[in-house]
Parts: C-alpha cells; structure tokens; sequence
C-alpha cells in the first residue's frame, strides 16, 4: 500500500485537488498530524491506497474516492462508506451483499451511515465532505467481496 503524495490526472473537471494530500504541522509532539484534504484511491487489486487517516475534530473533511482502475462499476465497483461509532463494519458489509439494487448500500442500514459515495466504476471520481467529532470511526467498500481488502479507520483528534 502506497501513502505517496503524488497526484493523479482526473476526468472530473469540478475537484479541487489544490489542498488534497497537505498535512497540518503541529507544535505538540504528542498530537498527530491531521488532514482534512483526503484523496482516497481504489484500484482493480481490490484494495484502498490508504486505510488509516487522523482528521481534526469539528472541521470539515473532504474526501475524494478515486476509481483508479479500468474495469466497470458493475465487475469492479468501488465505493466509501463511513460508518457510525458502534456500527458493525462486518456486519453492514454481510448486509450490503444482497442490496445490488440501491448499489450495496441497504437502506435498513441507512441510520448507521455518517456520509458514503456512490459506487464508482474506473476511472471514475466523487467528492464528498462530511464533520466528525471526536473518536474513531470504520470506513469500507460495500460491493461484495471487498470488504475483506478494502476496509480502514479514520479518527478525529481535537
């Protein structure tokens, strides 16, 4: 798994990617570097680029999920959906399975999600922006089968 800062071309003509991938210095050592700029990439091995990310607590993140692949959304799809606390990431992904018509995300599980893309297939991008507050939170890729490979957490530190 990369965590490079290199960016990528995209087709999607309204991102900003001018902020993305940009950490915030801290004076405290003890406080980790936090990045409210994410560009999340997912390819056709099935997996995230990164799974770890430390935003700041009660400021807004944008997210961009890049579909780096080429295959289609309906062979390779890839989506992020972050995940309340307390949900059961395993759980939801078991669930998503058998909800292909609303694209793997089930609508009897709509309450336990903060904010989700929609399924991407290559080549393909979406920008998203969503506030936490303080404490960990599980993202995933709902299409079935990746959850296993394509799963992280991103915690929220004041």
């Amino acid at each position: 798994m990369s965590c490079g800062g290199k960016k990528e071309d995209s087709t999607a003509s309204d991102i900003d990617y001018s902020t993305a991938e940009t950490s915030v210095e801290t004076n405290e050592a003890s406080t980790p570097a936090t990045n409210n700029h994410i560009v999340l990439k997912a390819g056709d091995d099935m997996r995230y680029d990164k799974t770890q990310f430390t935003v700041k607590a009660g400021e807004e993140v944008t997210l961009i999920l890049m579909n780096s692949g080429q295959m289609s959304k309906e062979a390779m799809g890839h989506n992020f959906i972050l995940l309340k606390p307390g949900s059961d990431a395993s759980s939801f992904a078991n669930t998503a399975v058998s909800a292909k018509a609303t694209d793997y995300i089930p609508t009897e599980l709509k309450s336990e999600i903060i904010a989700n893309t929609k399924l991407l297939g290559g080549g393909e991008n979406e920008q998203i922006k969503f506030t936490l507050t303080e404490g960990s939170y599980d993202f995933l890729c709902s299409f079935p089968g990746h959850f296993a490979t394509m799963n992280g957490k991103i915690t929220a530190v004041k």
